[in-house]
């Protein structure tokens, strides 16, 4: 069966080189047979296309005759390739003589070869998660909380260097000041070397002369801290604060983020609607008729507004600037919908006087 290389690549027709080599490099990534989960037979497949699509003779020959064209053929072990196939010297930083290679496996292979270019200041902690939980108002026009969280944290006596305060730091003896360890393995593709962050000193290239007493030379200390949260004004519930730098702090590298989540309570007659804040008003007939003054309650305050004669259901009065605040000097409105309440009973003068009015076409 004819061979659909571009299709193997997941590529179009008119694909260009660079797109034809990343798209070679994600894939021979991903289906290599040392990594869990490879696919020897799909590596090949993968390797065999880009053999073909990356050289423009070839690559000719092929969208004119097909894999059964000229030079197609011969993908299973030629001069120059590897395991399976695969060309390593397509790749920069490869060497390669007399069939054996050795070459960096950061460039490519490092996450799942355990090694890797990663220096220390690449190091990362891991980002927390929290939660915390506001009132409306609070909500409404921020606020400043505190919350306790127990979490690997720069130790304060030595602010993180690990040394006892007032010595000094000396060169790591295991990694002679590079932060790293080279280390050359022998695998079935030849002589690899790997780069690993050296677990003495974690990538810093130098330890303590004198270990902090605090945090035994690590910089880091697990012990509950107090922290400060500025919750901005408007936040709505599920939104998520982020916290550079205050997540899990590791040694010889930069501390993660703690990602706060808000819980925002409901409040018993007021709703928010974007920008502005509305609650429902109930009044009474006569006052929808003839109009009327009531107090209505807002996040700042009781409020007197008039309810105008004729005043129908559904109605609203808006109370400008009162609803949430969109910046430092502007803020949404408060909107009070009118309801009318009409009487369960009618007195017998009641009904003589809606008789009139009935009467009147009212």
């Amino acid at each position: 069966m004819a061979k659909d290389y571009y299709k193997i690549l997941g590529i179009d027709k008119k694909a260009s080189k660079e797109e034809v080599k990343k798209a070679f490099h994600k894939l021979a990534h991903k289906y290599h047979p040392d990594k869990s989960g490879g696919d020897e037979t799909k590596f090949k497949e993968v390797n065999e296309a880009y053999q073909v699509l990356s050289d423009d003779h070839k690559r000719a020959q092929y969208d004119q005759f097909g894999d059964a064209g000229p030079n197609m053929g011969g993908f299973g072990g030629g001069q120059g390739q590897g395991f399976g196939g695969f060309d390593f010297s397509n790749f920069s930083g490869f060497g390669h003589d007399g069939g054996s290679f050795e070459f960096d496996l950061g460039d490519m292979f490092g996450d799942f070869f355990g090694g890797g270019r990663r220096s220390a200041r690449d190091r990362r902690g891991n980002d927390l998660q929290t939660s915390i939980s506001l009132d409306f108002k609070e909500a409404i026009f921020g606020v400043e909380k505190e919350i306790r969280i127990t979490k690997p944290s720069t130790c304060t006596t030595c602010k993180g260097s690990g040394a006892k305060p007032g010595t000094e730091l000396e060169t790591c003896s295991q990694c002679n000041g590079s932060g790293t360890i080279r280390n050359i393995q022998r695998t079935i593709l030849g002589s690899v070397a790997t780069t690993q962050v050296c677990n003495k000193c974690h990538g810093v290239g130098k330890i303590p002369k004198d270990p902090c007493a605090t945090c035994k030379g690590t910089g880091v200390v697990n012990e509950p801290r107090t922290i400060k949260i500025n919750v901005p004004a408007g936040i709505q519930n599920g939104e998520t604060l982020r916290l550079a730098g205050m997540g899990e702090a590791i040694t010889g590298g930069k501390s993660g983020d703690l990602y706060v989540r808000v819980s925002v309570a409901s409040h018993k007659t007021i709703v928010r609607q974007g920008s502005d804040l509305i609650t429902t008003l109930q009044i009474k007939l006569t006052d929808a008729l003839l109009g009327a003054q009531y107090a209505v309650e807002t996040l700042d305050g009781s409020k007197l507004i008039t309810v105008p004669t004729g005043t129908k259901v559904g109605d609203v009065v808006v109370l400008k600037g009162l609803g949430v605040p969109t910046s430092a000097s502007k803020r949404g409105n408060f909107i009070v919908r009118l309801n009318i309440k009409l009487p369960e009973k009618l007195s017998k003068q009641a009904k003589d006087i809606i008789e009139k009015l009935k009467g009147e076409g009212i």
